[in-house]
């Protein structure tokens, strides 16, 4: 008899375990930084992880995030409480600007890039095209209202062996001198 209750509770037990370990490995955007997709015409360019993370790395990466995010504000820097406030604003404004330098740039077209904003920060991962003039468009987007900084996590190679940015189909592959 104690073998009919043992079962099933060793199955419940297992169960309750594979869930527990699929539910810390899910990746979520637990910060609801903005994420965008602004351009697509670089085939085959891995979709960047952006800012999606495990619960795990969430909860790793929270004193530091509260500290950077409030640091503007006690430095007397910034005019909101808190650098991560600013980011809907940003990702808004940027894609106003990004409409307006198509014109000039044609960066549509030569490019298939995503943008991450985390705390004024605009992070930019992609593929770009041989002879892109990625510094113009870099400067270009630092002019947005209330960017503190872009960074440059882009490739031309789009198969490279490592890559400047982590990805989402390989989030734990080691990447390649990210940032600028």
């Amino acid at each position: 008899m104690n073998r009919l209750i043992e079962l099933p509770l060793v199955s419940l037990l297992i169960c309750m375990a594979i869930t527990q370990a699929h539910a810390e490995q899910s990746r979520i955007n637990r910060g609801h930084d903005p994420f965008l997709q602004i351009s697509k015409a670089i085939g085959e360019c891995p979709t960047p992880l952006g800012p999606f993370e495990t619960e795990k790395e969430w909860l790793d990466d929270s004193h530091y995030r509260i500290e950077r995010g409030n640091s503007c504000w006690i430095e007397g820097r910034c005019r909101l409480p808190n650098a991560y406030l600013y980011d809907a604003e940003i990702a808004d404004a940027v894609q106003r600007r990004l409409a307006n330098l198509n014109a000039a740039t044609h960066w549509r077209e030569q490019s298939t890039l995503w943008l991450t904003l985390q705390r004024r920060f605009i992070y930019v991962e992609g593929c770009i095209a041989p002879g892109f003039d990625k510094h113009g468009f870099l400067a270009e987007l630092a002019k947005t209202a209330d960017v503190e900084r872009v960074i440059d996590n882009t490739t031309i190679d789009p198969h490279a062996t490592q890559l400047p940015y982590r990805t989402l189909a390989n989030p734990d592959k080691p990447v390649l001198a990210p940032g600028n």
